[in-house]
């Protein structure tokens, strides 16, 4: 019987939570999957296809529910938070999607929330489209760093000593920082990050629709 698309996908996300993306290749996943490779681009002609549609189906639950009567903030903070868990579902979710360009029902879906929640907030369509690629770069960048902070050597000197001698010398505002750059609470980090961009889109809000 036909080895289905959904199967490849899920054991794709299995090996790659397993040995990383990079240890990811269409011949291991056919072993994988105890099928011959040819079977595999029956479905994906490239790794770049499959990479692609495991990026989409990380957004199958994102942004699903409809809310109603919910301000645009809310909404944003939402989906926002939705995609840091999509991508925090796997190793390497989010360096996974961040090297795809998907445009799928899944992508369109979470874009028009997000564009439809700031155009309420009284941005332009162009500025709600850059606000929503913006806040996208955001999450991945704060949840691709999120993730590898938790595959360091162990051996490894503690990050904030090593910080703090390095910059004690020369760079005294990095050194009084560190215990905050190495803050591990990463919830309220990525609230606080969050936040300052909501600052931004209120900051641009036409008078109108303060």
């Amino acid at each position: 019987m036909r080895i289905q698309k959904e199967q490849v996908v899920q054991a794709a996300w299995a090996l790659v939570d397993e040995v990383g993306v990079e240890g990811l290749t269409m011949r291991s996943l056919a072993q994988a999957l105890s099928i011959q490779a040819p079977s595999l681009y029956w479905h994906f002609p490239s790794k770049q296809s499959l990479l692609e549609t495991m990026a989409d189906a990380l957004l199958a639950d994102v942004a699903v529910v409809r809310p109603t009567g919910r301000s645009w903030e809310v909404v944003v903070k939402a989906v926002a938070g939705e995609l840091r868990r999509a991508f925090l579902s796997h190793r390497d979710a989010a360096r996974v999607f961040a090297g795809t360009v998907v445009a799928t029902e899944n992508t369109f879906r979470v874009s028009e929330w997000l564009m439809e929640a700031l155009t309420q907030a009284g941005l332009s369509s162009k500025e709600a489209g850059w606000t929503t690629f913006t806040l996208l770069d955001y999450v991945l960048g704060f949840t691709i760093e999120e993730q590898s902070l938790g595959t360091r050597d162990a051996q490894a000197p503690p990050a904030a000593e090593q910080m703090r001698a390095l910059a004690t010398p020369r760079f005294p505002h990095v050194a009084r920082a560190v215990e905050a750059l190495v803050d591990p609470d990463f919830d309220a980090r990525f609230t606080f990050g969050l936040e300052l961009l909501l600052a931004g889109v209120r900051a641009r809000r036409p008078a109108r629709a303060r």
